[in-house]
């Protein structure tokens, strides 16, 4: 793996910022709708708001037959008009699918809080890409965890020296192959990077907090995916500079594309615009980067 496993207070602490923010309307709120799509899970809250997580389906390989896919997923038909609390009490719990779950009821929670109380601490910008702003100077260390296909397609045109960390390389094509770095030796690249560009569902495999806590003073850290569309507070806490989300604007619609299989080519600008979120005026380009660290 890339990181160790840890529990995630990232997470903990979102929750306790969501309830904090609703207070007693948190009660009220149900989940009126479930999706588990072949790519993601989403959600459509009682409140209106939706949310998405990536679906960890390679992290259930015992589902190859009826008895043990009962045993991963085994609340089937009985989703709907459950309490958002009787999700995110199932955050703790080693089943991959009802993590996916939680956490796209976590973020679908997210995007009712900024309708409740909308951040002043943060920008926004949509339909945009968190890298779109960031100045890549040469000599510039880059590392991308996840098999991030626009990023390395950048990076590769940069014509430098790069290293991706992805636990399965058949994810990469050929000429990718030369920058991989098999997940054991993580310690050796992420210290090293001035530049990070990190996938959301570490978020959901729990390895996001390791990695951060190995991320050098200085360093560019970007987190990028529909996982990591939550309360940003926690992620910029731990050094991320810049999160790449996005915010669900027709949930049933973005449903229904999950459910025929769809991905983000399917949703986006059409059921969903991609959202970055920095901290203040913070300037993205990082054109001194190789003297930070």
């Amino acid at each position: 793996m890339i990181s160790e496993k840890v529990n995630s207070s990232i997470l903990s602490e979102t929750i306790d910022q969501i309830r904090s923010v609703l207070g007693e309307e948190m009660a009220s709120i149900t989940v009126e709708r479930v999706v588990i799509g072949l790519f993601f899970t989403g959600v459509k809250l009682s409140n209106g708001s939706g949310g998405i997580c990536f679906t960890p389906v390679k992290e259930i390989p015992e589902a190859v037959c009826c008895p043990s896919s009962a045993r991963a997923m085994p609340n089937s038909g009985k989703l709907k008009g459950q309490p958002v609390s009787s999700y995110l009490d199932k955050l703790a719990e080693n089943r991959p699918l009802e993590k996916a779950m939680s956490i796209a009821v976590l973020n679908a929670l997210s995007a009712t809080c900024w309708r409740k109380r909308f951040p002043q601490d943060y920008t926004f910008e949509l339909g945009a890409d968190p890298v779109d702003k960031v100045a890549i100077p040469d000599g510039a260390r880059a590392v991308v965890i996840g098999a991030l296909v626009p990023y390395l397609k950048m990076l590769k045109e940069r014509k430098q020296p790069f290293h991706i960390l992805e636990k399965d390389p058949r994810t990469l094509k050929a000429d990718e192959l030369p920058y991989f770095v098999p997940p054991e030796k993580a310690h050796e690249v992420i210290p090293q990077a001035d530049l990070l560009i990190i996938t959301g569902t570490t978020v959901l495999n729990d390895t996001l907090e390791g990695i951060l806590a190995q991320v050098k003073p200085g360093a560019e850290v970007i987190l990028v995916g529909p996982t990591a569309s939550m309360l940003p507070d926690a992620f910029f806490r731990r050094g991320v500079k810049s999160i790449g989300s996005i915010t669900v604007t027709d949930p049933d619609k973005l449903l229904d594309v999950l459910a025929e299989a769809g991905s983000g080519y399917h949703f986006y600008g059409k059921s969903a615009e991609r959202l970055v979120v920095r901290r203040g005026e913070e300037d993205a380009a990082f054109g001194s980067l190789p003297c930070h660290g």
